[in-house]
């Protein structure tokens, strides 16, 4: 009878097994088409990237190779190193700005107030502006001329906001911000309305303040939330084209002529697109390293500061 029991045990255990990775299997099956997408709009582009990397070609002729020249021109050019500079220095003071105020918006309109919910509406309203549709905006608004200044007499924003070079580079962090803090405003909300309501009230019990439960409570909660939004902040950075070719073009001085506006213009202003194809592969291993470290900051349980306290 022992053995009856053991043996009716092991069949149930097997045909559990057989029906779990049948489901396992169909599940798999729906992954397909998204592999397929990712293989065909990202492998293969990125490879044929990397391939022209180590040719000579202007986009119309013949495709000749080129061996370890492009990289060793790019690699030691000081233009590419400038270039490489002004991107990390948007992404870091990007970062600076957009993380603070997205934050404390992102707290602010969580609450469940009508007129929180207002206004989290029209924050988010710069996000649905076109990057090239903001950038003609500004460019008409900061003209020293026949701008906002010069119209409503104010010498401080008459300035040539977009002729001097560091005043340029401020403005395009400015604009940066102003445009993609709804987005994260957004991330951090959403963060925030899922920390349990238990905790602040615990913590109101033991006497803790509006300023310590934001530091000591919704900041620790919110670890994963901030890593994936500096995560976009920062990759995002090295995507910025659009915004500042309208505006700026790169200069005033190529003082805002950052890698992916380098790499536009060197493959199809000056036809190079062996050297704008070796941008191409920086581009994607800085993005890659830096959403890979970014990522190793919250470990490996994306859950767990959702439950601290609990």
């Amino acid at each position: 009878m022992t053995a009856t029991f053991v043996d009716r045990r092991r069949q149930s255990r097997e045909e559990s097994a057989s029906v779990a990775s049948g489901k396992t299997g169909r599940i798999a099956w729906l992954a397909i088409p998204a592999l397929v997408f990712f293989i065909a709009f990202a492998v293969i582009p990125l490879a044929g990237v990397l391939i022209l990397s180590f040719t000579n070609w202007d986009g119309i002729g013949a495709i000749t190779p080129a061996g370890f020249a492009n990289w060793a021109e790019m690699l030691t050019d000081p233009d590419m190193y400038h270039a490489l500079w002004l991107t990390l220095a948007v992404m870091v003071l990007s970062w600076l700005v957009q993380t603070p105020l997205s934050l404390l918006l992102g707290v602010f309109t969580a609450g469940t107030q009508k007129y929180r919910a207002v206004l989290a509406v029209l924050y988010f309203l710069p996000l649905l502006l076109s990057s090239a549709a903001i950038a003609v905006a500004y460019k008409a608004l900061l003209d020293p001329n026949f701008g906002l200044g010069a119209g409503l007499g104010l010498p401080f924003l008459s300035q040539d906001w977009l002729g001097n070079p560091q005043l340029a580079f401020s403005v395009v962090i400015f604009i940066i911000a102003w445009q993609f803090i709804p987005f994260h405003t957004l991330i951090y909300q959403g963060g925030v309305r899922q920390i349990p309501r238990s905790i602040y009230e615990a913590a109101e019990i033991d006497g803790a303040g509006r300023v310590k439960q934001f530091f000591f409570i919704t900041i620790p909660q919110l670890k994963y939330t901030i890593i994936t939004s500096s995560t976009l902040m920062t990759v995002g950075a090295l995507t910025y084209f659009d915004l500042i070719f309208v505006l700026t073009g790169g200069g005033p001085a190529n003082a805002t002529r950052i890698l992916p506006l380098d790499m536009y213009l060197l493959g199809f202003r000056a036809n190079l697109m062996g050297p704008a194809s070796v941008i191409a592969v920086i581009l994607v291993v800085i993005g890659l390293a830096l959403a890979l470290f970014l990522q190793r900051l919250g470990g490996t349980d994306k859950s767990s500061s959702q439950l601290d306290g609990m």
